[in-house]
């Protein structure tokens, strides 16, 4: 992994948790013998712009397992509270000295890394913007490659200011939803993607994430998120899987 950007350190903290509602255990569930987690760990750890990688779980019981997966693999893991997941962020960014925050959840395995550089970059390379992302008012790209960089200082803030209960839940709405505190930013693709559901968070999303790996992985596992696009061309009845999931508010 190389940073740019005047030396700033720029920090990935994935999001994850066992007891999820809709699919409790969902990020620990294996394809090809892999769980979803070790995916998105390994596409996130080919960013050229992240200077560390961190999942950030609960101190829950249910989640050791997370903890154990996540620091045989050789990354960093920060346990805190499971409702108040921006004090979870703010504990783990300040442990590892972070300038730039890259918020990631655990249920994206498809996560690209190019992607999550892009939008780095474009926080990195802005005159002044505290916080940059690829769904900011506008979803242009698939849902489960989300991503989020905004400075420690805007996270600061929010951690400080932020009251509402999805404030402290969601990490970054006190943030994006405060233009005239924040400077804020996006980036957008050329096509719209936004009709692909690539995340997990139902038993239909997983069987649709499950089919996508298995056709996709062996022989490309460096594969971009176009290839995955052509994939699901080239196998539109994979569209009707997880078409009626309905995304949580």
């Amino acid at each position: 992994m190389r940073v740019d950007g005047k030396n700033k350190k720029v920090a990935a903290v994935i999001q994850a948790r066992m007891t999820s509602t809709r699919l409790p255990g969902k990020v620990m569930l294996t394809v090809l013998g892999k769980p979803l987690l070790g995916y998105e760990l390994e596409r996130v750890a080919r960013s050229k712009r992240l200077s560390k990688i961190l999942v950030a779980t609960t101190v829950n019981d249910d989640d050791d397992v997370v903890a154990r997966y996540v620091e045989s693999l050789g990354f960093g893991v920060w346990r805190g509270p499971e409702d108040d997941v921006l004090e979870r962020y703010h504990a783990a960014a300040l442990a590892v000295g972070a300038d730039i925050v890259v918020r990631l959840t655990a249920d994206c395995p498809l996560i690209d890394p190019a992607l999550v550089d892009q939008v780095v970059a474009a926080l990195l390379e802005s005159e002044g913007l505290d916080y940059v992302s690829n769904t900011f008012r506008r979803r242009t790209y698939p849902r489960g490659l989300d991503t989020e960089a905004f400075t420690f200082a805007a996270l600061d803030r929010a951690w400080r200011e932020g009251r509402l209960p999805p404030e402290r839940e969601h990490v970054t709405p006190y943030i994006y939803n405060h233009p005239e505190i924040f400077k804020l930013g996006g980036v957008r693709n050329k096509v719209d993607l936004s009709r692909h559901r690539w995340t997990v968070d139902t038993p239909e999303d997983f069987a649709l994430i499950k089919a996508i790996l298995e056709g996709v992985y062996p022989s490309n596992p460096n594969f971009s998120f176009k290839n995955i696009v052509d994939f699901m061309n080239d196998n539109p009845r994979l569209f009707e899987v997880n078409c009626f999931v309905k995304q949580k508010t």
